[in-house]
Order: structure tokens, then C-alpha cells, then sequence
């Protein structure tokens, strides 16, 4: 039960008569009997809230960024007209339009409401409880409850570095030789025989072929296809820091790097996938998180957004032991492996290089990692006193990330560090840069 404010009026108009009237006690009992008269009435003819049905309709998934609707439909099977407000309740993160709706559904009919939610994070969101506040003719009281109709939009990222797709496909399209180049394509495939012109790489030259032949002809090569590339999702506590600028709100805040590297992997990914190459995914902290192997090339791209989707960043310290034994049990031929992490030079000295040997030793490896701006911002501040002291401890920082870099590269681990918006093609060029020298 609910009172409205029509009844808070009718009581204050009836403290008024109550310190006019030559009796108070008298006219306070006749008024509290009034106001429990109407009450009663309002609530008996009121429709039943209890009696309500719902089913919902709209859309299961829906990528950051976009916006999404929810159709409720309301139906009344009880004998009273239902008229009131209606609260589809989500997760503030939604930002759900409108908070409330207005309710009248006759008695036997049905009725749409459209929720629109605007997500501002990833993951898995379910409708919380619909409240319907039925109110009476006299408009004194209404009934209340609350029902559930379960629904689950799932958010998925938003892989904005697409954009880079079609300028890296170009690229890969001239290593494999569809397009003219003015060099000899590389890789470690042979691929056919031809006749030499100049400029060509005299290593190329087929001897055996020449000698049966009255011209010169060389050899063409093409990138590698059908290997496999394991890509590695570091959950830990370092992807949970925020960089850069959120690119789907403008939020200054920035994305946490977990999502970044999300946008990375998935860049990767269908590039890997177009050059023919198997892609398998792991995301893992201190535990296997998720876990996609086996999917045809066509179809990757949306396992491995549907994977990532509920991810969160874990505020523990990565088991990078326990990853490196993932990755190894799991892969067993050589193989490209990602890793996208964060150049900390603390987690890396205590967490991966001990292991790092193992994982180097059987396959190549990439490590992969999204800068902070803000350390560049702080370095170029020097008017005052405090802001030398922000400088030096930034520069302190960019030359432990160096000096970590130089040993992975040690370790025979190709390293990416990038600016956020940087980070995806910067990896897809490693990528293309590995293939064409033929280290996959």
C-alpha cells in the first residue's frame, strides 16, 4: 500500500478544520475515520497489482556505446482497470530512459513499455525488480508490489580499432602477393617461380630452375598460413588502472587497460583469422577465466566478443606461473603467443620472468602493453616545484618500463608498449612485421 499525495492534502486541510473546530479531539477522530474510509475505498476498488502478467521482448546483446530497447508488455487479466506508474528497474550503469512509466491497462488488454538503457559498461546486465503502483479512483491510495521478469542484455566491447581492419588487410594483401610490390615478398612458404627483373634479391634465384630454362627465374615466397596464434588476457590487477579517454563517453576517466587490450585482441583476431591462421583465446589471472579454441575462422571474432563480454579486471596479483602452465598444456606445438599485459616492472620481475624461459623456449612470444598518457603529460611539467617532483617520478617510471622491455627483448620476447588509441595497430603491425619475416 501506498498513500498519494492527494492524501497528505485532504490531512492538512484537516488539521485546519481540526484547530478551528470547538471540539479538536472530536474532529481529529471524525477526520483519521475519513481518511481510513477513503483509504479502504480507494484500495478495494484499485486494480490488483498481484494479478499482472509479464513477458518481455528486444534485444539479448548489444555493444558498448550503442543503445539498447526493452520492450515489457503488461498484461491485466483481473477484473479492474490497472492505472498508476510502472518503474523497470536496471543497474545505474544502464542509464535506463524513462525511470518511470504511466500505467492503464483495462481489465483483459495488454500494454507495451519501452525501456531504452545506454550502457556504460561491459558484462552481463539483468532487469532488476518492475514495481507498479496501481492507484484508486478517488486517487487517495494505491496498491503496490513487485514482480519478476527476468531479462539479460549482455554488452559487448565495442572493437572501435575496426577502423584499422582494411589498411592492415592492404598490407597483408602485398605480402601474400595479391597486390603489386616492388620487392620480393617475403615469408617462408614457396609459392611459385618466375622470371627475374631487376631489383629482385639475388638469394632468390632458383639455379636449378635456371640451368633447365634460357632465362633467369627466381623464386616467390608467401607469408606462412594455417598457424596458430594464442592470444593471452591478462586479468590481474594491472588491467584495472584507467588510461586515456573513455572513446565511447568521453569520460576523462579513460577505459581500465583491460579494455583496451580487449580491443587489441580483437583487432588481432580478425586479422590473424583473415591471413589464415588459427586464433585461440585465454584470459586469466589467478585462474583460467575464459577459454576459446576451436572456432572456424569465420565465426572467432564473435566467440571471442562473447567471451570477453563478462570479464572484469581481478584486484589480485596474476599467477604467472600458473598462466605460463595454461598456456603450455594447452599448446603444445610452437605457436604465436600474445600476452596482454602491463609493462609493471615489479608484477614482470617477481611474476614472469622466472617463468619466462619456459614460454620463450617453445614459442614465440609477444608481450603487449597500453601506456599511460598521463606519465608523458606529468614528464613535460616542470614550472613548479611540485611538478619537477611529478616529472622525475614519471621519468623514473618510462625508464623502468625501458629497462624491462630491454630484458624481455633479452628473452628473444617481442615487446609493443603503445598509447591506448595506438595500442591495436601497433600490435597488428607487430603481428604483419612476424609474419612477413617468417618467426611465426
Amino acid at each position: 500500500m501506498a498513500l498519494t499525495g492527494r492524501a497528505g492534502l485532504i490531512a492538512l486541510v484537516g488539521v485546519v478544520l481540526v484547530l478551528l473546530a470547538p471540539r479538536p479531539g472530536l474532529a481529529f477522530a471524525l477526520l483519521v475515520l475519513v481518511l481510513v474510509v477513503l483509504v479502504a475505498v480507494d484500495l478495494a476498488l484499485a486494480g490488483s497489482v498481484r494479478l499482472l502478467r509479464f513477458q518481455r521482448l528486444g534485444d539479448r546483446a548489444a555493444r558498448l556505446g550503442e543503445t539498447v530497447e526493452v520492450t515489457l508488455l503488461v498484461e491485466n487479466p483481473g477484473p479492474r482497470r490497472v492505472r498508476g506508474r510502472l518503474r523497470d528497474a536496471w543497474a545505474p550503469s544502464m542509464r535506463a530512459v524513462p525511470r518511470e512509466h504511466t500505467l492503464d491497462v483495462p481489465a483483459g488488454e495488454r500494454r507495451r513499455i519501452v525501456t531504452t538503457l545506454r550502457p556504460l559498461r561491459r558484462g552481463d546486465h539483468r532487469a532488476a525488480t518492475v514495481t507498479v503502483r496501481a492507484v484508486g479512483p478517488l486517487g487517495v491510495a494505491a496498491r503496490q508490489g513487485g514482480h519478476q521478469a527476468p531479462w539479460t542484455v549482455r554488452v559487448l566491447p565495442p572493437f572501435l580499432s575496426r577502423r584499422h581492419l582494411p589498411s592492415r588487410l592492404a598490407r597483408l594483401r602485398e605480402l601474400d602477393g595479391h597486390n603489386p610490390v616492388l620487392v620480393r615478398g617475403q615469408g617462408t612458404e614457396f609459392d611459385s617461380l618466375r622470371e627475374y627483373v631487376a631489383g629482385d634479391d639475388v638469394r632468390s634465384i632458383d639455379w636449378r630452375a635456371t640451368a633447365r630454362r634460357s632465362e633467369v627465374v627466381v623464386r616467390t615466397w608467401r607469408p606462412e598460413r594455417d598457424r596458430r596464434v594464442l592470444i593471452v588476457l591478462d586479468t590481474g590487477r594491472t588491467s584495472a588502472g584507467r588510461v586515456g579517454v573513455d572513446p565511447t563517453s568521453g569520460d576523462p576517466a579513460g577505459w581500465p587497460r583491460l579494455d583496451w587490450s580487449m580491443d587489441a585482441a580483437l583487432l588481432l583476431a580478425a586479422l590473424a583469422a583473415r591471413a589464415g591462421d588459427r586464433v585461440d583465446f585465454l584470459a586469466h589471472d589467478r585462474a583460467v577465466r575464459a577459454w576459446v579454441s576451436g572456432t572456424s575462422r569465420t565465426e572467432v571474432l564473435a566467440a571471442l566478443v562473447n567471451a570477453m563480454a563478462p570479464l572484469e579486471a581481478e584486484l589480485v596479483e596474476a599467477d604467472a606461473p600458473g598462466m605460463v602452465a595454461a598456456v603450455l598444456a594447452q599448446a603444445r606445438r610452437r605457436c604465436l603467443v600474445v600476452l596482454l599485459t602491463d609493462l609493471n616492472p615489479a608484477a614482470l620481475e617477481e611474476g614472469l620472468l622466472p617463468v619466462l624461459p619456459q614460454l620463450a623456449g617453445r614459442h614465440q612470444v609477444l608481450l603487449a602493453a597500453v601506456a599511460d598518457p598521463r606519465v608523458a603529460e606529468l614528464a613535460a611539467r616542470r614550472d613548479s616545484a611540485e611538478q619537477v617532483y611529478d616529472a622525475a617520478a614519471a621519468e623514473r617510471l618510462r625508464a623502468d618500463r625501458h629497462r624491462i622491455t630491454a630484458r624481455l627483448r633479452r628473452h628473444g620476447v617481442e615487446v609493443v608498449d603503445a598509447l591506448p588509441e595506438d595500442a591495436a595497430p601497433a600490435l597488428a603491425d607487430a603481428y604483419l612485421a612476424l609474419k612477413a619475416a617468417g618467426r611465426l
